[in-house]
């Protein structure tokens, strides 16, 4: 968590401090949003998306050490390959934890293409299918 608030510059203390998250209404420090809603870059990198925009609803906080569950349905497909898409992500328990519409361009035959060979080479950025040795 302190890596993403380097990044991203967020050092609210509801993320860093107990007293302050509790004097918020939480129970105990919660973690950024976005670092929860960055799950949607880790699919949309496997499918080779590439995303226009995003938009998050928060619907109850992630506390640390929570797992979060992120299911994301592609609802529309046109012919230029625009895309829209639903993502929900869920906590361990199946309560709703935040919610995400996005749009962007899927890959065309040329980029499937490349991200193939990319594979068979076995493409060391894709840790999801050719882990690092």
């Amino acid at each position: 968590m302190l890596g993403f608030a380097e990044i991203s510059r967020d050092y609210n203390p509801v993320h860093f401090d107990e007293r302050f998250a509790r004097s918020r209404g939480f129970s105990a420090r919660i973690n950024h949003g976005l670092l929860v809603g960055s799950m949607l870059t880790e699919i949309g990198g496997q499918i080779g998306w590439l995303a226009t925009h995003m938009s998050f609803d928060f619907k109850k906080p992630v506390y640390l050490n929570q797992t979060v569950t992120c299911v994301l349905e592609i609802t529309l497909v046109d012919e230029k390959r625009r895309a829209e898409a639903e993502a929900v992500f869920t906590d361990s328990g199946d309560t709703v934890v935040m919610t995400a519409r996005l749009s962007g361009f899927l890959p065309a035959e040329a980029q499937k293409g490349v991200m193939r060979k990319m594979l068979a080479e076995g493409d060391p950025t894709n840790r999801s299918v050719s882990p690092r040795g």
